[in-house]
């Protein structure tokens, strides 16, 4: 056995222990993660992490500094007494337990907490946990109380050390309605009883937008200041997909800062839990692979936005904005208007609230990726060939064929390429025979070749290269857009989003056993009609190339297609 094959059989034998070892800790993980996320948000009753430290009912705003900071849930005010630990209830329990206003629109259902004035239950009613219409919708927020609480509210806080009354999670509104519908908004009213009145109309779209207008009456004697806040909260962190290709956690635009994007876990460790930036326009958000809540601030002036995590135990994670003190004279009123986002990010409904709130670069809710000029056009033209069509599957086979066409003339000069270095294939081994133990000779010898022949022995590998991003961009596009959720192709594949479901180790279904739930390798197995066309193709289109002098380089690629067919 030479040096050279015993090189190539502890390479692979290394590389087989990674491929195990990442599958084992990281990627069965991983896919268990991103089946939960392909059904939404934990439904009601699902365990919850410890809460005896989450956030409670008795928030009040914190004093920072000069000017106050939007409030957190917990934070007790200086002179109430410490809130009560939160007892864990279940979903339905937690929503019966405060009055509520009905929400009754054509995408979501679900209610308005009285108490605190929140938007803290949202059932979005065209999306199911799966393919079968019967199934429960989709459950995005939920209320304090109930497992992985997730809302969000709007409002004002008082400057600090001022003694003025404003509503917080406690305070129980008054409502003019009892049901909440497209045509028909409602409004919240609260009495502080030092001559203030607080409104909060909440308009909703048949959408995913709720249009919230806090206003405030000043009936006293004197003027007071004000700042509006508005917030989107959640408890606990949800299943996320686990992949680097997405961005879940916490977003937003501020004024010209670009779209920040932070992680649940860098926002734990940078900037002591909160990171804020000042700016004029933007959002601030939560989200997930499918599914999102949003605040669009008033769009006209500066505001502060801030990303924060704090809890011992059970972590809260908002995002908030903080706008400019506003000051209310005796007998005058002022108002301020928050859009909220709670729903799906289909694409054409994003792109048009950014275009009719407006609401600055919105559209970065869906995580487009560095190669936004690219997959973002690529979303649009498989889009327009599914509307005339009627099938995602085949519109995305149409746009591959397309790209194809495309790359074909850069593809067409790789493969002449190709064909040369296979047709002066002899003459590099003579040189390789001749020059066996003087590589620089050789190296000297086959330059000269390549020149003779007017060959260049990187103008196959240059096509690949500037396709690469494209085909990047097609993937992000089919692993990011809600679009294909749940989406059928024919016959056995029911979920376009999802794993091939057929498995030849069990014959398709006819043995009566999961082969992926072996350990240590059982993920390897998952290996459906579609990979194994992929696996065929490749070895074909592999051997259509010529094959590498070099015999180590020649038996890996004899052997990457079989990699591919298992990793893929």
């Amino acid at each position: 056995m030479t040096q050279e094959t015993k090189n190539l059989l502890l390479a692979m034998g290394l590389s087989a222990l990674v491929l195990i070892g990442w599958n084992q800790f990281y990627g069965k993980p991983a896919l268990e993660r991103a089946k939960l996320a392909q059904q939404g948000p934990v439904p009601a009753g699902a365990p919850t992490p410890d809460q005896t430290d989450a956030a409670t009912p008795g928030a009040a705003p914190a004093p920072a500094g000069a000017t106050p900071a939007a409030p957190r849930e917990g934070a007790a005010a200086p002179t109430a007494p410490a809130p009560a630990p939160v007892v864990a209830k279940t979903r339905a329990e937690a929503v019966a337990a405060t009055p509520r206003v009905t929400i009754d629109t054509k995408a979501l259902s679900g209610s308005i907490n009285l108490t605190g004035g929140r938007i803290d239950d949202i059932h979005l009613n065209g999306y199911h946990e799966t393919t079968d219409p019967k199934s429960p919708t989709i459950t995005l927020f939920s209320p304090v109380g109930a497992p992985r609480p997730y809302w969000a509210e709007t409002g004002f806080v008082a400057a600090p050390g001022a003694n003025i009354p404003v509503p917080n999670a406690q305070t129980v509104w008054t409502a003019d309605a009892t049901t909440l519908t497209a045509a028909k908004p409602v409004t919240l009213s609260w009495d502080n009883g030092q001559g203030l009145t607080f409104r909060r109309t909440i308009k909703s779209d048949d959408k995913f937008l709720f249009t919230v207008t806090d206003s405030v009456e000043n009936k006293g004697a004197g003027a007071v200041t004000l700042f509006p806040y508005a917030l989107v909260a959640r408890e606990g962190r949800p299943e996320l997909s686990g992949y680097a290709v997405l961005h879940e956690g916490l977003v937003g635009v501020v004024g010209e800062s670009g779209v920040r994007e932070y992680t649940y876990d860098k926002i734990e460790k940078e900037g002591r839990g909160t990171i804020s930036w000042k700016g004029e326009g933007g959002w601030l958000g939560l989200t997930e692979k499918y599914w999102s809540g949003a605040i669009i601030p008033a769009q006209k002036g500066e505001f502060e936005g801030r990303f924060s995590a704090f809890g011992a135990t059970a972590k809260t994670y908002q995002a908030d904005s903080l706008g400019a003190a506003v000051s209310v004279a005796p007998g005058a009123s002022l108002s301020n208007v928050t859009s909220i986002f709670a729903g799906a990010k289909e694409t054409a409904v994003i792109d048009a609230y950014q275009a009719t709130i407006p609401a600055k670069n919105f559209d970065l809710m869906i995580d487009w990726g560095w190669f936004y000029f690219i997959t973002k056009p690529l979303f649009k033209l498989i889009d327009l060939i599914y509307k005339a069509i009627g099938n995602f599957g085949v519109a995305i086979l149409i746009v591959t064929l397309i790209v194809k066409g495309v790359f074909y003339p850069l593809a067409n000069k790789s493969y002449a390429s190709m064909a040369k270095m296979k047709a002066v294939q002899p003459e590099m081994e003579s040189i390789k025979a001749r020059f066996g133990d003087d590589r620089a000779r050789q190296q000297q010898e086959l330059m000269e070749l390549y020149k003779r022949e007017k060959i260049n022995p990187v103008a196959g590998c240059l096509p690949i290269l500037l396709q690469i991003p494209v085909f990047f961009a097609l993937y992000k596009v089919i692993f990011i857009t809600i679009e294909m959720r749940h989406a059928p192709f024919f016959g056995w594949i029911k979920d376009l989003s999802a794993p091939d479901p057929t498995n030849i180790f069990n014959l398709f279904g006819l043995l009566p056993f999961d082969p992926t739930q072996i350990p240590l390798f059982g993920h390897f197995l998952h290996l459906g009609i579609w990979p194994l066309i992929m696996g065929v193709t490749m070895f074909v289109q592999m051997k259509m190339n010529p094959e590498p002098t070099d015999p180590v380089q020649k038996t890996m690629f004899a052997w990457m297609p079989v990699i591919f067919t298992f990793m893929l």
